[in-house]
């Protein structure tokens, strides 16, 4: 007999008009039970290991823990919940390093909540759910060889304060964000520009407009 139970779901994002209003949104929906809510990476991490939901919906820039750090250290542990990308960035290399970290579905947040639910069914279902909106062949993309990726030099902490620079977000912050310290953040800053050969977070930006990147 078909489980016909409701799919429970989390929903992590510190922005918080968005995840209410994601919350309120899916609530009333009867194939769906939100069972819960936190605004940071590691709540997120305590909460999902405390429910054990069938499905997370989660943000990448997230404080205290990255996103893509969550889907890992969820992955080591060989987490049974699914886990979703709501992200704001349609960066097809974003949502390349989101599903090489373990994701089992990417969506930019502007997607419409048919494509949300699309994503769910299919996820819980075995698959993996790449938004319409994004590039159709990403997932193969994902799979080739990334010699042209032009981030390939970098480290994985290295690509997560490239991705929070090149949005403007200031060293202080990212610090916060990263749970690292604010001299941690100009040494990476620094590596950053030096394998990049840019010569500051101006040309930085202008690198990440050139390759698409934001």
């Amino acid at each position: 007999m078909p489980d016909t139970r409701p799919i429970s779901v989390v929903f992590a994002d510190d922005h918080e008009v968005i995840r209410e209003g994601l919350v309120a949104l899916y609530s009333s929906n009867p194939e769906l039970r939100v069972v819960g809510q936190c605004s940071d990476g590691v709540s997120a991490l305590e909460m999902i290991q405390s429910l054990s939901p069938d499905v997370a919906i989660i943000d990448l820039e997230m404080p205290k823990l990255h996103g893509l750090e969550l889907i890992r250290q969820l992955r080591h542990l060989r987490h049974p919940t699914k886990l979703v990308v709501l992200s704001m960035s349609r960066d097809e290399q974003t949502a390349s390093e989101a599903l090489r970290a373990g994701a089992d579905g990417y969506l930019p947040k502007d997607s419409p909540p048919r494509h949300v639910l699309a994503a769910i069914h299919h996820i819980i279902d075995g698959g993996v759910y790449i938004s319409p909106l994004l590039p159709s062949d990403l997932l193969s993309s994902e799979r080739r060889d990334a010699a042209n990726n032009p981030l390939r030099l970098l480290s994985e902490r290295e690509r997560q304060v490239f991705h929070y620079l090149v949005r403007g977000v200031r060293p202080k912050q990212v610090a916060s964000f990263l749970d690292i310290s604010p001299k941690t953040v100009d040494t990476y800053r620094a590596s950053i520009v030096r394998k990049l050969g840019v010569e500051n977070v101006v040309e930085l930006v202008k690198f990440a407009i050139k390759w698409k990147l934001i």
